[in-house]
């Protein structure tokens, strides 16, 4: 019997490897769009259904069920390690909001790294019971890049300007530094955890980097994600880097160590090709196209 590695079309694209067709993943399949979805959302709120194995297993699958695509994600969110660091957030009004920004030495230093296997074991779970269902499609897991989840801790919240976070990184370089340094090596653990629990490939999202100028995107950013993934190299698992608004920075995410770079619509594909060194890539299509 062939294993799963050798028959997924989306395993042989991560991997460089011509597929025998060319797979199809949604980056946000799971939840929002779906009726079922929407339908277990009246009774669960969002926090319970990620905390939840069986309600996370079961809108990670709704997709899989309906449309049949090539890889599921894990339904979770970005935010869910900080909790446990110290930092939880509220989602009452739909909107993710921190009590207490993190913007001083002592709130940054209060801040502290967890064994993902102990504190985060609920989602080690639903990764089990989701890669039970699943059969032959492989299972992607994923975490929110240092920059992006201090951009939440900073801020509060979302931000229009990340005025606070600008201005820790002018006024108090050293002081963002330690928070990407603690934030990579809770996300590089919480990875490597999920990779224990059966994944099949990870991807690091970084919504927010987009705001730097490409020397603070080098000198600040960089050394994070080439921690991460060195972390994730030995266990041999795909890991797929996407960040928004990547395109003025293609050449440096090269060089952050991740077998994939996710390309938005605003990179031109044959130049993007030739900018990273023709490794595998994802992505590209304006999700609006799909309407």
């Amino acid at each position: 019997m062939k294993s799963l590695d050798s028959t997924s079309p989306y395993l042989a694209a991560v991997r460089g490897q011509k597929p025998a067709r060319r797979p199809i993943w949604i980056m946000r399949q799971a939840g929002r769009y779906l009726p079922e979805y929407l339908a277990l959302r009246e009774k669960h709120p969002f926090v319970e259904v990620c905390n939840t194995p069986e309600l996370a297993c079961e809108v990670t699958l709704q997709p899989i069920r309906r449309f049949g695509f090539d890889a599921a994600i894990l339904f979770s969110d970005i935010l869910v390690p900080l909790a446990p660091m110290g930092a939880p957030f509220n989602f009452g009004n739909g909107s993710p909001r921190l009590e207490k920004p993190l913007q001083d030495e002592k709130a940054i230093q209060a801040l502290h790294t967890v064994d993902s296997r102990d504190k985060l074991a609920y989602v080690a779970q639903a990764i089990r019971l989701i890669t039970s269902e699943l059969g032959d499609t492989p299972l992607i897991g994923f975490a929110g890049a240092p920059f992006t989840l201090a951009a939440y801790l900073v801020e509060g919240g979302g931000s229009q300007n990340y005025l606070n976070l600008k201005t820790m990184l002018y006024k108090r370089p050293g002081l963002l530094t330690q928070l990407l340094e603690k934030l990579a090596d809770q996300v590089a653990d919480y990875l490597c955890m999920q990779i224990d629990a059966g994944v099949k490939a990870v991807q690091l999202f970084d919504t927010w980097a987009g705001i730097l100028t490409p020397g603070d995107f080098e000198q600040y950013l960089l050394p994070g994600y080439q921690k991460i993934f060195e972390r994730i190299q030995p266990t041999g698992t795909p890991s797929i880097f996407f960040m928004k608004g990547g395109a003025p920075y293609l050449e440096i995410m090269a060089r952050s160590g991740a077998h994939v770079i996710g390309l938005d619509w605003t990179n031109d594909l044959a130049a993007s090709l030739s900018r990273i060194g023709g490794r595998p890539v994802q992505g590209n299509l304006d999700p609006i196209a799909l309407f």
